[in-house]
Parts: C-alpha cells; structure tokens; sequence
C-alpha cells in the first residue's frame, strides 16, 4: 500500500529518455505532478524552486498534521530516484527585476526567465502564489500583525531545521478571513496553545473554507466570529493590543456570487489579542512583475487584472513554448486542483511537442 503523495501516475519507471529537456519553474503540486507525467513520457525534466525543499505551499504552509510531510518528501524522493527528476532550489527564475515575494528568505541564485527560454525546448510555469492580500486598514504594519503566509511560512521553516529563529507565539491570536489559509492558521495558533478567534465578514456558510472545516475548528476550539469586518488594527507603542470591528449584514450578491457584506453603522466592537493574522487572500506570482510590460513582452506572456496568467485551452501562453498551470493560472485554490491542473498542462505540453517533433510525409 503507497502511504506517500505519488507524482508520477503513469508508469513504474522512467522510460528511455528521449533526449529533450523541459524545465517547470515551481515545485508545488502542479509542479510535481507535471514533473512525474512527464518524466513517464522520456523528457528530461528539471524542476526550479526558490525554495530550499520542493513541495511549495504543501511543505512550508501547510500544517503537517493535515499533510504528514513525509508523504510529500517520500513522493519527491521517488520523482528525483526512480524517475531522474532534476531539482534546482534556493533559485528563482524571473523576466526583468526580481520582485519581492513571501518566502524569498532562502534565494541564492536568480536566473533570467531568457536563459531559461534558451536552455529548454518546452517549459511550465507553476510558481503558484507567494503575495499576500492585506485590506488597507489601519495599524495593519504594527508588531505582532502577520500575513497566513508569513505566519504559517515562519512555523513550518522553524520544525524544518531551516532556522534558528522561533515562530510567533501569542496568548490571544485573532485571524481575519475564510479560507483555507485562514482555518490552517487558526489551527496552527490553537497548536500552539493560544486562545484563537477567528472573525469572517460573511457567515461560514459562505466562507471558502467551507462549512465543514469552519465547524471542525470550532470543535477543537476556535472561537469563531460571523459578519464582522476590520476597521482599525489597535497599536500601543507599536505593539498590536486587539483590532476594532464592525458588524456586518449579508445584501446582494457581489462579483464572487456571494452575498456581499455590507456595514451596520454604530456597530464597532473591539477584541483583545497579541498577535493578528491576516488570511485575506493571497495573489499569484508568476516570473514576471505585472508593471514590467517591457519584460513581459519579451516573454511573450500576459497576465489578468488579478496577476494570473493567461492561457488558452490547452494551457498554453501567449508564447507557444510556455505553458503555465496551477494558482498562478487559477487564482488560490486546494491541492487537488493543483494537481489537475499540472496534470492537465504537462499532457498539452506533451503534445505540442511531440507535434513539433513528427516530419512531413514526403508527397509521392
């Protein structure tokens, strides 16, 4: 019985190589899975990630006890010992100025997305979503005040040996927000023996989330507040004390489809806390800054109003060569679409190139 994430679902080795080199720039789940269908195809796929160990979000966000992280490991393992999977880490790959990302901590060595053009016949952008959302309220750059990632990233990098410097502990935690970033630090705050209160704008019903982990949290002892929404991160000497809030009521719905929030005037309240996360969402990343529109045309990709990738439907960029697949495409999102979507790309991938690859049949 496999107790370990597989990533390569095609065959039980790797086949003969057939000589043709494919780069995936991010080594999350879509970038794994891709990395394990293609290596069942021949090609030689090398793996970039400014990370210090593959897994993205998986490794260094997610709790370990909602993913054992020796099931990531031992499925890398494979990918790199039984299919010659190639990982390049501590590296990142961008188009024009590198821009400043969550995680960036452990860069050694940035390389041109040009070189990168050059060097491989075929590559995959799955560089996920490493920029956090932060409303414009005030206090939010008090001490003790954090992003999901930044929070998360900080006790994941800590367990791993990677540093030396403890995460945040707290007495009183507060976590803004629904998803699944915002149950993960909840959760994590919990862990560590805080009191932990979460406080949506919506109900649970419409939380990302979902209601069933909205629920679970609960049982295990997250307060959790519905329909009220931050106006003012409270600060003394520069140290955060607790967050004013306004209740909300739910009106029609917005863009998302879900009833928006709308403010109930007279309504503030304020809770106490020594630490606040801030798990309002997070954006893609792609290698490229969205500003940089010299760059990006060198590239020959194009990006969205909310900084994902554009692709057609076979997963391909503007520039034929580049696919893209996962978050950077589709926004945030679970594992298990991840995974879909590099699976998905990787076989597109796949058949532009072996497309390339077939000769003209001479005319009689």
């Amino acid at each position: 019985m496999v107790n370990y994430m597989k990533f390569a679902f095609l065959c039980k080795e790797k086949p003969s190589s057939n000589n043709i080199k494919v780069a995936i720039i991010g080594a999350g789940p879509a970038g794994l899975a891709a990395s394990g269908y293609l290596s069942c195809k021949g090609y030689e796929v090398d793996v970039y990630d400014k990370q210090p160990l593959a897994g993205g979000l998986m490794t260094f966000a997610i709790p370990p006890w909602r993913i054992p992280r020796e099931n990531i490991f031992s499925g890398i393992k494979e990918l790199e010992e039984k299919f010659g999977v190639k990982f390049i880490l501590r590296t990142k790959i961008h188009s024009g100025k590198p821009a400043r990302e969550e995680g960036d901590e452990f860069v050694e060595k940035n390389i041109p997305f040009e070189e990168i053009i050059d060097n491989y016949q075929a590559i995959l952008i799955t560089t996920g979503t490493w920029t956090s959302k932060k409303p414009p309220v005030k206090g939010i750059d008090a001490k003790g005040v954090y992003t999901a990632v930044e929070y998360l990233y900080r006790h994941r990098i800590y367990e791993l040996g990677l540093t030396n410097e403890k995460p945040p502990y707290a007495k009183k935690v507060i976590v803004i927000g629904g998803g699944y970033s915002a149950v993960d630090a909840a959760e994590q705050a919990l862990h560590d023996g805080a009191e932990s209160h979460l406080v949506y704008r919506r109900t649970i019903k419409e939380a990302p989330a979902g209601i069933f982990e909205m629920k679970r949290i609960e049982r295990e002892g997250v307060t959790i507040t519905e329909l009220a929404s931050p106006l003012e991160v409270i600060v003394e000497n520069g140290v955060v004390k607790g967050v004013k809030f306004q209740r909300m009521k739910l009106g029609p719905p917005d863009e998302s489809g879900r009833p928006k929030p709308i403010p109930i005037p007279n309504s503030e309240f304020i809770l106490e806390a020594d630490l606040v996360v801030f798990a309002t969402g997070e954006r893609a990343t792609p290698p490229v800054s969205p500003e940089d529109k010299e760059a990006l045309n060198k590239i020959g990709i194009k990006l969205t109003k909310w900084n994902t990738i554009e692709v057609n439907n076979r997963m391909q960029t503007g520039n034929p060569k580049i696919f893209a697949a996962g978050d950077v495409v589709n926004g945030p999102s679970r594992i298990g679409p991840a995974i879909r979507s590099g699976l998905y790309a990787a076989k597109y991938l796949d058949n532009w190139l072996q497309a390339k690859l077939l000769k003209p049949i001479p005319s009689p």
